[in-house]
């Protein structure tokens, strides 16, 4: 027998819908699950049992009387411990933030919770989303390794069947990145499509807000409820809103996927280049086109991404950096501490570096409609692990490799989805993301979808296998 908490977010909101599943069973569901697996995971900083249960209780009262206000109404949902929640503490994970409870939802949750979602609770993050490895959260589907970062806690939930649904945040792939390393599907929407009011910064002009779930169409019904012009972020963009999940179902026919000749494919384990490019003849054999490209400007994503997004860190900690170091971990302090180092003029170079990569990409996507690609170099690493070494012998820190492939959706602002593929020899999964051009999500969701549909019809559970070396 199927258990509420293992319904995706549309079976769910089928069941609701239909009255055939209650939000209150759902809720209690996910509640209990949260209680089997977060000893194993630690993906929540915390629980809102009390609420969720007294919300799911209004939402079954009001689809009883017929007010259904759509396909989240009732839904559990757990929210990155960026994003604010009104009367609830949102800490970033971090002791700098211990005490922040903030008397104002984030835009996002605002709109979440006026489709009726249930928060079950904060999930933790690399302290300020300031790294790829979520270090307080464990992989479900190897407690013994690293969920990636920084929206971990988040993956993690969505992957163990702690949440139906989650939100994380993204300036160098930190939804993506744990996305592929947790089996499930993250997606980073269009830079100033969603709405980032509210939420901590890491860097202004590379963060973006968006959903992880278990499948392409629950990606879509989130994000119709995320999206939307908010004139309280000067980065919003003024963009009709749409139902992205309009192009579902539609075959692939013509459809020009541009296939990388270079950067996407470099230093990438075996397992993980031959599982992507197996789901790229898949989506060829579905109707698909394949074109090759080359990346343009690839050899300079790297300093360009940190050439923005340290500076701009430093800047939004300024404060509580020099007041009160010692309360952040070492490693984000140190990086914060590097930014003072940076010369503005490095900055206006990789501002000016980033223009010219957009430039290239626009131009990229005269000829293809989407580029497919691994999301992540390698699987999983096992948790605290430094490096990552290469066949050519060359070492690459974990960190800088998990980047590597997502930065550059965050640096031109393109629209760009990770869907799980495949395994690799030790059942780790392995994601493959499709980029867009700007505003293209409904075209994402529509390749994404065809490939799952085709290859993955079933969204199952991370096992929460237990390794030995798990920390906690």
């Amino acid at each position: 027998m199927t258990h509420p908490y293992e319904l995706t977010l549309s079976e769910a909101a089928d069941a609701v819908a239909d009255r055939s599943l209650s939000p209150v069973e759902l809720t209690t569901s996910v509640l209990g699950r949260i209680g089997e697996t977060d000893p194993a995971t630690g993906a929540y900083v915390t629980v809102t049992a009390e609420s969720a249960l007294a919300d799911a209780a209004r939402a079954a009262d009001d689809i009883a009387a017929g007010r259904h206000l759509g396909p989240l109404h009732g839904i559990p949902m757990a929210l990155k411990d960026l994003i604010d929640t009104a009367g609830v503490p949102t800490t970033a994970s971090s002791l700098v933030r211990a005490d922040h409870v903030p008397s104002q939802d984030a835009a996002v949750t605002a709109r979440l919770r006026a489709a009726g979602a249930v928060l079950t609770g904060k999930t933790h993050t690399h302290e300020f989303a300031y790294g790829t490895t979520t270090p307080q959260t464990r992989n479900p589907w190897d407690t013994g390794r690293t969920p990636g970062g920084s929206s971990g806690g988040s993956a993690a939930a969505v992957a163990s069947g702690a949440a139906t649904f989650a939100l994380g945040t993204d300036t160098g792939g930190s939804i993506r990145i744990p996305a592929a390393l947790t089996g499930i599907v993250g997606l980073k929407p269009t830079y100033g499509l969603v709405p980032r009011r509210g939420v901590a910064s890491l860097s202004w002009s590379l963060d973006h807000v968006g959903p992880l779930t278990r499948t392409v169409r629950d990606a879509a019904l989130v994000l119709d409820a995320l999206a939307g012009y908010d004139p309280s972020d000067n980065a919003s963009i003024d963009h009709p809103r749409e139902e992205y999940g309009r192009l579902l179902g539609r075959d692939l026919k013509g459809l020009r996927v541009g296939v990388p000749v270079n950067y996407y494919f470099d230093r990438v384990q075996p397992d993980v280049e031959n599982t992507v490019r197996a789901a790229i003849d898949a989506l060829t054999g579905l109707g698909a086109v394949p074109v090759p490209v080359e990346i343009p400007m690839a050899e300079y994503v790297r300093a360009v991404h940190w050439g923005l997004m340290v500076p701009e860190a430093t800047a939004y900690h300024q404060d509580s950096l020099r007041t009160s170091p010692e309360l952040y971990t070492d490693d984000v302090r140190i990086l914060l501490e590097a930014g003072e180092f940076v010369p503005a003029t490095d900055y206006i170079r990789a501002q000016r570096a980033r223009t010219l990569m957009r430039q290239s990409w626009q131009e990229l996507f005269e000829r293809v409609d989407v580029v497919a690609a691994p999301t992540v170099t390698s699987t999983a690493a096992p948790a605290h692990l430094p490096n990552l070494l290469w066949a050519d012998g060359s070492e690459e820190g974990v960190s800088d490799s998990y980047v590597r492939l997502s930065a550059p959706a965050n640096l031109t602002g393109l629209p760009s989805l990770s869907v799980p593929v495949g395994f690799d020899g030790d059942g780790l999964p392995i994601g493959m993301q499709v980029i867009g051009g700007p505003l293209d999500e409904a075209r994402l969701i529509q390749v994404g979808h065809a490939y799952e549909s085709a290859h993955r019809p079933v969204a199952h559970l991370a096992p929460l296998v237990t390794s030995a070396g798990a920390a906690g």
